[in-house]
This record gives C-alpha cells, sequence and structure tokens, in this order.
C-alpha cells in the first residue's frame, strides 16, 4: 500500500473516532484529542498544552522509517510521540514488544484501528479532580434517590452501591486533599491563616521521630548507666521470622483473634459512567427557565446562609 492510500485510510480513521475516544503519548501518556484533519495535516489538541498540527510529511517520514526497522518506544523525543500515536491507528502498522513496526497486512486489524494501544476513553484519562467530581454526583444522586437515615432498613444492593461510591469518593477526595494542601503550604508562613468562602486554615506542626542507630542510642545509654534490657523488647518483624522458620507456633507467641470488616472488591465502572452519561443528558435538556430558577433558588439559599453566619 503506498503512503498516499494509508494517508487517505488514517485520515478517515481520525475523522471517525468515537467523540469519547482520545490518543495518548508512548511513555508520558500525554492526553490529546483529534479536532480534525485536512490534506496536509492532522489537527490535534493537548488536555495540557493546547493545540498542535501534526504535519503529512512528517508522517511519511516515520512510516518509511518504520518500514526500514521497528521504532524502539523507549525515550521518544517528546515531538515523536504524537506521530507515533496517529500513526498506530494506520494499517500496515502494529506496537510489538516495545516498538512500533510496519505489518506485511497478514495480521488481523481491526477496521478503525482500535487495537492501538495508545487509544483510550476520556473516561479512563480522567484527571483526579474530575473522578472526585464525577464521585460526588453519583453521591448526591444515590442520596436524592434514596433514604439513608436509616441505614439498616437499606436492601442488601443498595448498601452495597452507597458503600462503593463512598469508598470511591473518599480515596479519590483524600488524595485531592493532599495534593491541596501541599500546594497551601507554600502560601502559609509561620504561624499564618487562610480564609476562604467556607472555612479557614492554619500552617499547623507535628513532631515527627526516627530512632538513631541502635548502636549509638546503646553507647549514650551506657554514658549514663541505662542498662540495656531497660530499652530492649521484642522485636515483632524478628519474631515473625521465628515463627514462620521454627516450630515456635503463632499462637504462642500472639493472642490472635478475629476482626471481620467490609472490603471493596470491585467497582463497576460502566455503571458508574452510563448513570454520569444520564445526569449529564438531564442537566442538558434542562430548559433556560428552570435553570434560571433552579440558580435563583441557590442564589437565596446562598444568600440565607450569609444572613445567618453574620448574625453568629
Amino acid at each position: 500500500m503506498t503512503f498516499d492510500a494509508r494517508w487517505r485510510t488514517l485520515r478517515e480513521r481520525c475523522d471517525s473516532l468515537d467523540p469519547d475516544a482520545v490518543l495518548v503519548t508512548p511513555g508520558d501518556e500525554r492526553v490529546f484529542a483529534v479536532d480534525r484533519t485536512d490534506e496536509t495535516a492532522i489537527l490535534v489538541t493537548f488536555r495540557d498544552d493546547g493545540e498542535r498540527t501534526l504535519r503529512r510529511d512528517q508522517f511519511e517520514v516515520l512510516a518509511d522509517r518504520v518500514a526500514e526497522d521497528p521504532l524502539s518506544l523507549d525515550e521518544l523525543p517528546p515531538g515523536v510521540g504524537p506521530y507515533v500515536s496517529v500513526l498506530s491507528l494506520a494499517p500496515g502498522f502494529a506496537v510489538e514488544a516495545g516498538a512500533l513496526e510496519a505489518t506485511d497486512g497478514t495480521a488481523a486489524e481491526s477496521e478503525d484501528g482500535a487495537t492501538s494501544p495508545f487509544r483510550r476513553s476520556r473516561w479512563d484519562v480522567r484527571r483526579p479532580p474530575e473522578e472526585v467530581h464525577d464521585d460526588a454526583l453519583l453521591v448526591a444522586d444515590w442520596l436524592e434517590r434514596h433514604d439513608a437515615t436509616e441505614l439498616g432498613r437499606l436492601s442488601s444492593e443498595d448498601a452495597v452501591d452507597l458503600y462503593v461510591l463512598l469508598s470511591d469518593l473518599q480515596w479519590g477526595a483524600d488524595d485531592l486533599r493532599r495534593g491541596v494542601g501541599d500546594e497551601l503550604l507554600d502560601s502559609l508562613g509561620p504561624d499564618g491563616r487562610l480564609h476562604g468562602q467556607y472555612g479557614s486554615v492554619t500552617r499547623t506542626g507535628r513532631e515527627r521521630r526516627q530512632l538513631k542507630d541502635e548502636d549509638e542510642i546503646l553507647n549514650r545509654l551506657d554514658e549514663e548507666g541505662v542498662p540495656h534490657e531497660w530499652v530492649l523488647g521484642v522485636d515483632e518483624e524478628k519474631l515473625d521470622v521465628v515463627v514462620a522458620t521454627t516450630n515456635v507456633d503463632e499462637r504462642d507467641v500472639y493472642d490472635v483473634h478475629d476482626q471481620y470488616y467490609v472490603q471493596k472488591t470491585s467497582v463497576e465502572s460502566g455503571a458508574k459512567r452510563s448513570r454520569l452519561q444520564g445526569l449529564k443528558d438531564r442537566l442538558d435538556d434542562l430548559g433556560d427557565e428552570d435553570a434560571d430558577e433552579l440558580r435563583d433558588e441557590i442564589e437565596t439559599l446562598e444568600a440565607r446562609i450569609d444572613d445567618l453566619l453574620a448574625a453568629g
């Protein structure tokens, strides 16, 4: 197949990509979407870096290079990554053993380039703030449709759904909270305080201790005449090795008891995504009059909260 024919097919596949589909670059997995194509270029937009034009002649140079020898994807120059990702959609190219290589046409290929390892769903490349937003929306939606004031009256299925949603929200929100906290430290001086609409934060210190080298500690204790047995005790890690390698039974050295708890073992990502899409469609269908009414209600509620806070 000539490159002209491959270019036509590549453009067709790029133009027919599902709106939900994005591509990632090899290695660093920078996310970008294909905007449009023309006779000389493919125009893409990176999630973090903005628009970029990928030239047809550069694709041809890359295709000729790969036809001679597989191109290793390790440590590719940043500018080459998006070309590799897009070219992997074209017929006659495949990624095998960490390299982009030309195929002889006998390998089974999808009609739309879906076999490319660099093709992703937007859902799968969400950033932490987006994940927290989506999980918070799902929790709010669940609470609107169910009464959680008496947990004992929930069905097992409803209780499982609520637990999984809250678990996902907790983990995502906690990671995001720590990231925000790290950024705030740069804005808070010693004994500093910052205020926001919903509260305040202060710079707080906590002393953390770590034992010095054991010989250093024991030498210092010797200087003060402190017997070693006052500070030496059973090392649990060393004790576990003894239990594993000798006839000493675990129950000879531990008081063992069972403790049971609920553990999330799976998440139905497809169901979450489907419900979220339904919520977004409902919001899109909301008429201008209804939307204005909802905004008025929110503004009224915010005003009442401000009045209450001002009154002490």
